[in-house]
């Protein structure tokens, strides 16, 4: 079970390493795949209902995040089980 990360119901996001270098890893409910991000030219699309953790930081990395929407708590799937279930009824 994943203790880290977490997916959204409606937000996107695009992530950029602006320094340093850090590992995003996605996950569908089917497949993970992890993305190493460490150039500032580079960036990373999210779409909405995707399982993401950011993790392997270096030294002085820097991670901007830009979002679709505003920040609402309740757009948050922090619960992995929850995620697959949700992520079931929403791509049937």
């Amino acid at each position: 079970m994943r203790s880290e990360g977490h997916a959204y119901m409606q937000l996107q996001e695009f992530i950029v390493a602006l320094s340093g270098s850090f590992d995003v890893v996605l996950d569908d409910g089917y497949n993970q795949k992890t993305y190493v991000l460490n150039r500032s030219y580079f960036g990373l699309y999210i779409p909405n209902l995707i399982w993401r953790q950011i993790q392997n930081f270096s030294t002085n990395a820097f991670c901007m995040i830009a979002a679709s929407l505003p920040f609402a708590e309740d757009d948050y799937i922090r619960d992995y089980r929850n995620y697959l279930e949700t992520r079931n009824t929403h791509t049937k």
